[in-house]
C-alpha cells in the first residue's frame, strides 16, 4: 500500500518526509512530484512503508495534523489510472 500526502508544503523536502515517515517503520519509497514545466513540487506526495499495519498508524495520526504551516491529508493512494493521470484523494 502506499500513502497519499496531500496539502504538503511546497517547501518540504523528500529528507522532511522520510523524517516523519520513518517513526512508523522502514520507508519503501518516497516520490514528491514536481510539474514538468517549472519543477516546483506539486504541494504532495507518495510514501511507501514496508508494512500496511505501520501506514495505517501514520495514516490515524498524521491526516489532519498541521506540519510546516499546512494541515495534512493522509489516506491511501488510490492506483493510477488508465492513461497516465492518477486519482489520489482529496
Amino acid at each position: 500500500m502506499t500513502l497519499y500526502i496531500g496539502n504538503l508544503s511546497y517547501e518540504a523536502t523528500e529528507n522532511d518526509l522520510r523524517e516523519v515517515f520513518e517513526k512508523y517503520g522502514a520507508i519503501r519509497r518516497i516520490v514528491l512530484p514536481v510539474d514538468r514545466e517549472t519543477g516546483k513540487r506539486r504541494g504532495f506526495a507518495f510514501v511507501e512503508l514496508a508494512d500496511e499495519t505501520q501506514e495505517a498508524v501514520a495514516i490515524d495520526d498524521l491526516d489532519g495534523a498541521t506540519w510546516l504551516g499546512r494541515v495534512l491529508k493522509v489516506n491511501k493512494a488510490k492506483p493510477k489510472q488508465p492513461g497516465g493521470q492518477s486519482n489520489s484523494s482529496l
